[in-house]
């Protein structure tokens, strides 16, 4: 799978987020599937104001430690103005950046996530290009989304 190049301007992305690390995700320890339940039982596209293109939902992967091996921030949410967060949420500021983007195979949304993120290490090992940890996200969009015929497009943040 070969990525793409685009040049991304800085965005905030407002929603619920928790702290991982691909270990605990990869134990089935992880928080990521319980942020997505949360993120539907909760309403959080409903509660969330100033929020800019709702049809856009992103899973944001930030404030990396220590890379790939260390605990980073996953946020679920959509596309904000600065400012302030409502209860129960934050504001994470993702800088303007290079991306690789990947666009996952069509299938049922957990499987072809995974999948894509597993070419995206094996890219990451042997490719040129270096990840920068800024900011790297998933994007859904409500307009053509299927949850059991999914395609999704990941920006992974390059030099």
């Amino acid at each position: 799978m070969e990525p793409t190049y685009v040049f991304q301007d800085a965005l905030y992305i407002k929603g619920i987020a928790a702290r991982t690390t691909n270990e605990r995700e990869a134990r089935g320890e992880g928080k990521i599937p319980g942020l997505w339940e949360r993120f539907f039982t909760t309403d959080v596209s409903g509660r969330a104001k100033a929020v800019k293109n709702p049809h856009l939902t992103y899973t944001l992967y930030a404030n990396y430690e220590n890379g790939a091996a260390g605990e980073y921030t996953v946020l679920i949410g959509h596309e904000s103005e600065a400012g302030e967060a409502e209860e129960g949420m934050e504001v994470i500021s993702v800088p303007a950046a290079k991306y690789a983007v990947f666009t996952s195979e069509r299938g049922p949304v957990g499987a072809v996530v995974t999948e894509a993120w597993k070419r995206i290490w094996e890219w990451s090992a042997t490719s040129q290009e270096r990840r920068t940890f800024t900011g790297d996200f998933e994007l859904y969009d409500a307009r053509d989304f299927d949850p059991q015929n999914a395609v999704v497009r990941i920006y992974v943040a390059v030099e």
